[in-house]
């Protein structure tokens, strides 16, 4: 790996810190990496790649921030020794002032002058602000104050809200992929959210707002996407001058034997429940197929799912140590999104336990899904074909192949937390890099 001038490799470290299982590495000195998520705890991918990757960090030797608005702070943050600025703050479904939460959601002062008063006090040579979530409290204020003041930043797209004002390409009245050009007359009028005119116009002021004020994505120096499927998708979108690299999301999972997914029974969903998850159309399917189903997550489908197959079970929001209970005893995990998604975690989880995945067609995770291999692809949004798929693992003999051979093709290559920390230093390295000599004599107060 490169280095940036004047700095050092440091002595060894060990990563037993972070839960990484190799105990030394070589690294550049430290740097000082502010992690900003909207919220401090595990709500869903994106936050647990921020909380996991500032854990890796810290293993690391770097002095870590991990900026958030909505707490509460995940206890593992702490005590890898990193330092956490919460703003005390709400998410904006949860706050009942629907105004000042809108008001927020488009520009929260509180965050970005607390954030204005952190970067007051470190070098901007040696400091990489790394944006993972902003939508749901910060808002694209935190990436205005990086900019203004010359800080590099790096934003991890776990969503495409940094082209869509919906942040995922998908038009809830014809329950499809949206084509539109975002922000383009056609997109501005289109109910995609099919829920009215107030929400359509406040969802444009807040994306307008983000592009011109908060720079994003003009002002971000460098892009970090997790799957080559939704490069694709977000590449149009993103600034030429901006460095773009593929790092796939970690995945923190000791090995153990694979799971005899041939002698369990029940079906899988992991997520939130929502029609553009595709909840709904498992849970018609699964009724009509006669196997038992789980759901772990919640969400606003959870009536109409409950009305729709009363033998499901739904869990709700469980800590991460109970999932895994789950997925030990699944026969296979379902991912039925109708929308593009950018990877969906839950399926090389899945996979590192030996348990196959069924995935729709047109979202990221069919990329790490061999159709008849590792799991099964069904058409998106087709519930004959989902049923068909559903169908087709009454086969024990099938379910128990493709559970060993998605085992087998994670464990060729898992995507470590260490692997994943190691190439985001080598991205920090080279955003700090680039232009190195305009940050001389830049204003910082």
């Amino acid at each position: 790996m490169s280095l940036l001038p004047g700095l050092r490799l440091s002595n060894r470290r060990s990563f037993r810190r972070a839960g990484v299982e190799r105990k030394s590495v070589q690294k550049v000195e430290p740097l000082n990496i502010i992690v900003l998520n909207d919220f401090g705890f595990v709500s869903g991918g994106a936050a647990a790649v921020a909380i996991s990757s500032a854990r890796g960090l810290a293993a690391r030797g770097h002095r870590v921030i991990f900026f958030t608005a909505v707490g509460p702070i995940d206890p593992s943050l702490r005590s890898s020794g990193i330092e956490v600025i919460d703003t005390g703050q709400q998410e904006i479904r949860a706050d009942t002032n629907r105004f000042y939460s809108q008001f927020n959601m488009t520009w929260n002062s509180l965050a970005a002058c607390s954030l204005l008063k952190l970067l007051a006090e470190l070098d901007p040579r040696q400091t990489v602000l790394h944006l993972h979530s902003w939508t749901k409290a910060l808002s694209s204020s935190v990436a205005s104050v990086a900019a203004k003041r010359g800080y590099k930043l790096v934003c991890t797209l776990h969503d495409y809200a940094a082209a869509c004002p919906r942040g995922s390409f998908f038009d809830r009245g014809t329950m499809g992929h949206c084509h539109l050009r975002p922000l383009s007359w056609d997109c501005i009028s289109s109910d995609c959210g099919n829920q009215g005119y107030k929400l359509r116009i406040f969802r444009t002021v807040r994306q307008v707002a983000q592009q011109r004020l908060g720079k994003i994505p003009s002002g971000v120096h460098a892009f970090v996407v997790v799957t080559h499927f939704s490069r694709r998708l977000l590449a149009p979108y993103l600034p030429g001058h901006s460095i773009i690299r593929e790092i796939p999301s970690p995945i923190e999972v000791d090995r153990s034997e694979p799971v005899d997914v041939a002698g369990n029974r029940a079906f899988l969903m992991i997520g939130r429940l929502t029609v553009e998850k595709g909840a709904v159309l498992l849970a018609r399917a699964a009724r009509e197929c006669n196997v038992p189903l789980i759901f772990v997550g919640d969400g606003p489908c959870r009536p109409e799912i409950s009305s729709l197959n009363p033998e499901a079970t739904i869990t709700g929001w469980l800590p991460k140590v109970e999932v895994d209970k789950y997925l030990r005893k699944a026969r296979a995990l379902v991912f039925p999104s109708l929308w593009y998604e950018t990877q969906g975690l839950v399926v090389p989880e899945a996979a590192a336990l030996g348990v196959p995945a069924v995935v729709g067609d047109t979202s990221a995770p069919v990329e790490s899904v061999r159709d008849g291999v590792t799991g099964l692809v069904f058409r998106s949004g087709d519930l004959d074909s989902l049923r068909t798929a559903l169908g087709r693992l009454s086969n024990d003999a099938l379910v128990g192949q493709l559970g060993t051979a998605s085992y087998e093709a994670y464990w060729k290559s898992p995507p470590t937390l260490e692997k994943h920390v190691e190439l985001l230093e080598q991205l920090y390295d080279a955003v700090l890099s680039q232009g190195a000599e305009s940050v001389q004599g830049i204003n910082t107060e």
